[in-house]
C-alpha cells in the first residue's frame, strides 16, 4: 500500500516577503499572504479575520493584499479555493485505479486522515464556512468546477472489489466517501472536547496512530462481504 505521510504540508504563514520586490516576485508573495489568510480565517472566520494579521503573519504590506484581492472578501474566497484546489490535486495523485481494491481503500483512508493531520487549516476554514451555511462556496464557480474525482474512482474501485468478491455488493461510493471522511474529520475537528470528556489526551502522537490504524481497519471491515 503507497503510504499518504507525504501529503505535503503549507508555506510557512510567518514566511516574509519584501513587498518591494512583490512586483517581481508576485507568485510568492500571493503564496504568502494565502498561507497567511488561511491560518486568520481558520481560526476566526471571514468575520473575524483582520486584514492587518493577515499582512503581519505574511510580512508584506497590507496594500498589496488590496491589490492582489480587492477586499477582505475576495481574500477569504481566493484562500478557500486554494483550500480546495490543493485537496483535489492530491486526490488526483493517488492513482487508485493503479491498486488492487483493497490496497486502494487503504490508500484512500490512510490520504483522508493524513491530509487532516496535517492541515488543521483546512478544519478550521470548513467548519466556519459551514456555519455561515456555506455562502462563499456556493458562490464560487472555481470551487464549484472542481468535481473530486475520488467518487469515481471509489465506483471503479468497489466494482472490482465486487468482481473479485473481496467486498460487498451495493455500497454507495458517496455514502462511503462521506463516511470516510468524517470518521476523520470528526476526531481532529472534535479532538479538545473529546479528550475532555473521555479523560485521554486525543492530540498525542501514539493516540493519533492508533485511530488512524482503527479507521482504516473499521473502513476495510465495512466492505467485506
Amino acid at each position: 500500500m503507497a503510504t499518504q505521510r507525504n501529503v505535503k504540508r503549507e508555506p510557512s504563514a510567518r514566511r516574509t516577503v519584501d513587498s518591494r520586490k512583490a512586483d517581481a516576485d508576485p507568485a510568492s508573495a500571493k503564496n504568502a499572504i494565502l498561507a497567511a489568510a488561511r491560518q486568520e480565517f481558520s481560526s476566526k472566520g471571514a468575520a473575524g479575520a483582520r486584514v492587518n494579521e493577515i499582512a503581519e503573519r505574511s510580512g508584506v504590506n497590507k496594500q498589496l493584499i488590496y491589490y492582489y484581492f480587492g477586499n477582505k472578501e475576495g481574500l477569504y474566497a481566493a484562500a478557500l479555493e486554494a483550500v480546495y484546489s490543493d485537496i483535489r490535486e492530491l486526490e488526483k495523485s493517488l492513482h487508485l485505479e493503479e491498486e488492487e481494491p483493497e490496497s486502494a481503500m487503504r490508500s484512500l483512508v490512510s490520504f483522508s486522515f493524513d491530509y487532516l493531520a496535517l492541515h488543521p487549516e483546512f478544519i478550521g476554514m470548513l467548519n466556519h464556512e459551514n456555519a455561515i451555511g456555506a455562502q462563499h462556496v456556493q458562490a464560487s464557480k472555481t470551487i464549484q468546477g472542481m468535481n473530486s474525482p475520488l467518487i469515481e474512482l471509489i465506483r471503479l474501485a468497489l466494482k472490482r472489489g465486487v468482481a473479485q468478491q473481496k467486498f460487498r455488493k451495493g455500497i454507495d461510493p458517496l455514502n462511503l466517501y462521506i463516511s470516510i471522511a468524517g470518521m476523520s474529520y470528526f476526531f481532529f475537528s472534535n479532538r479538545a472536547t473529546l479528550s475532555s470528556n473521555f479523560g485521554r489526551d486525543l492530540s498525542s502522537k501514539e493516540v493519533e496512530e492508533a485511530y488512524r490504524k482503527h479507521v482504516v481497519e473499521f473502513a476495510i471491515a465495512g466492505l467485506r462481504p
